[in-house]
């Protein structure tokens, strides 16, 4: 069984998407395995694209801080900071 590994990072806005590109080096390989389909492997990061709809129940922007996690062997996400509701 793999460990449970967290990482903190910021959402990023690349050609209209927000999405998180997680420096494979730095602990990266550990979400490999559960984020298969939403995920993809460029220039030594894993690349995860955040769709709007997520992005909304998240209350997550650009800028805005996730944690990630691989517990249980399944790829969660959710906001560090979320944004606050208008």
């Amino acid at each position: 069984m793999n460990d449970v590994v967290s990482l903190e990072g910021s959402v990023l806005k690349r050609d209209g998407q927000l999405l998180l590109l997680i420096p494979l080096d730095a602990g990266g390989e550990e979400f490999i395995e559960c984020s298969r389909g939403i995920s993809e492997l460029k220039d030594g990061f894993l690349k995860i694209v955040i769709p709007e709809w997520l992005a909304g129940m998240l209350r997550v922007e650009e800028g805005g801080l996730v944690v990630i996690s691989n517990a249980n062997g399944k790829f969660g996400i959710w906001a560090a900071e979320p944004r606050p509701v208008h």
